[in-house]
C-alpha cells in the first residue's frame, strides 16, 4: 500500500537514516540522468547556432538554466506519479512512495529548482524561456498523464524531450531556424527507440504501473522491435542533415555515420532476436549516442 501523504504518518527522514542518506534521495528526485541527456541536447543546439567564438556566460546561463528548469520538472513528475510509482518494482524504492522524503517537501523542492531554471533563462531571451516553460507543460500535463491512456504516450513525450536541442539554439541565435528544427528532430527521433528498449525490458513492471506503454498493449514482439529499427535509421538520416546544409564539416561527418550505424546495428539485432539482452544493447547504445554527438559538434566547431 502506498504511504498516506498526510505529514503526520510521514516523517523527512526515516529512523536510522541521516543527512547523506536524504542528500542521496533529493538526488534521485531530480533524475539526473535525464538532466544529464537534457543538458546535453541544450549544448548540441548551442554549439550548432555558435561560431567558434561564443560567450561563456551566455553558455552558463543556457546551460544552468536547462539544468535547473530540467531537475524541477522531474522532482515534479516524481510528486505526481508517485502513486503509481509505489506499484512497480522498479520504482516502489523511490524517496516519495517508500516513504522517505515528504511529498509536500517534494513540491516545494521541484517548484524552487523550476523557478530557479526559469528565471535564469529569463536572462537568456525570452524564446528560451518560452521553449523551457513548454517543455515542464508538457512533459508534467500532457506526457505524464498520458502515459496510462495511450501507447501514443512515448511519441508524444518525444516534444518536450527534444525542445531543450532547439532551446540551446535559441538561446545564441535568437531565433528559432532550420538548425535548431533538425536537432530537434534528432533528438526527437533518438527518444523513440531509447524509450521503447527500456519499456521492452521493463513490460511487466509498466503493467504493473497501469502504463500503456507499446510492449504491455501490444504482444507482438515486432510491434516493437520494427519501431526501434525504423525509427533508428531515421535519426541516422537525419543526423547527416547539419553537414548536408552547411552547418557543420566533414570532421562531424566522418563521426556522425558510424555513430549512426552503431545505433542501426543493434536495433537490427533486436528485430532478429527480441531479448531482454538485446533491447538492452539498443538502450546503451542510445545512451552513448547523444554525448558522441555532442562532442562531434564541438570539436568540428573548434577545428572549423
Amino acid at each position: 500500500m502506498y504511504p498516506s501523504d498526510d505529514a503526520s504518518e510521514l516523517r523527512l527522514l526515516r529512523p536510522g537514516t541521516g543527512p547523506l542518506t536524504m542528500a542521496q534521495d533529493f538526488w534521485e528526485l531530480i533524475k539526473p540522468e535525464i538532466t544529464f541527456q537534457v543538458v546535453l541536447a541544450a549544448l548540441a543546439g548551442f554549439i550548432l547556432g555558435s561560431t567558434v567564438d561564443f560567450e561563456l556566460l551566455l553558455l552558463a546561463l543556457t546551460l544552468s538554466g536547462t539544468a535547473l528548469s530540467s531537475a524541477g520538472g522531474a522532482v515534479l513528475n516524481h510528486y505526481f506519479e508517485r502513486h503509481n510509482d509505489a506499484l512497480m518494482r522498479r520504482t516502489a524504492q523511490r524517496p516519495l512512495p517508500s516513504g522517505r522524503i515528504r511529498p509536500n517537501v517534494a513540491l516545494a523542492f521541484g517548484i524552487v529548482l523550476m523557478s530557479g531554471g526559469l528565471f535564469l533563462l529569463w536572462w537568456v531571451n525570452l524564446i528560451t524561456l518560452i521553449l523551457a516553460a513548454l517543455t515542464i507543460l508538457l512533459y508534467l500535463f500532457a506526457y505524464t498523464p498520458l502515459k496510462r491512456r495511450t501507447t501514443y504516450n512515448t511519441l508524444i513525450g518525444t516534444i518536450p524531450g527534444a525542445l531543450p536541442a532547439l532551446g540551446g539554439y535559441t538561446a545564441v541565435t535568437g531565433m528559432v531556424g532550420l538548425g535548431g528544427w533538425i536537432l530537434f528532430g534528432v533528438f526527437a527521433l533518438w527518444q523513440i527507440p531509447h524509450f521503447l528498449a527500456l519499456a521492452w525490458m521493463y513490460r511487466k513492471d509498466y503493467a504493473r504501473g497501469g502504463h500503456a506503454m507499446l510492449p504491455t498493449r501490444n504482444p507482438e514482439a515486432s510491434a516493437t522491435s520494427h519501431r526501434i529499427l525504423t525509427y533508428s535509421i531515421l535519426m541516422g538520416l537525419v543526423s547527416v542533415l547539419p553537414w548536408f546544409l552547411g552547418y557543420t564539416g566533414w570532421l562531424y561527418l566522418g563521426v556522425i555515420i558510424p555513430a549512426g550505424l552503431g545505433f542501426i546495428w543493434p536495433a537490427f539485432g533486436f528485430c532478429q532476436k527480441q531479448t531482454s539482452t538485446q533491447a538492452r544493447r539498443v538502450l546503451l547504445t542510445s545512451i552513448a549516442y547523444v554525448p558522441v554527438l555532442v562532442i562531434a559538434l564541438i570539436v568540428d566547431r573548434l577545428i572549423a
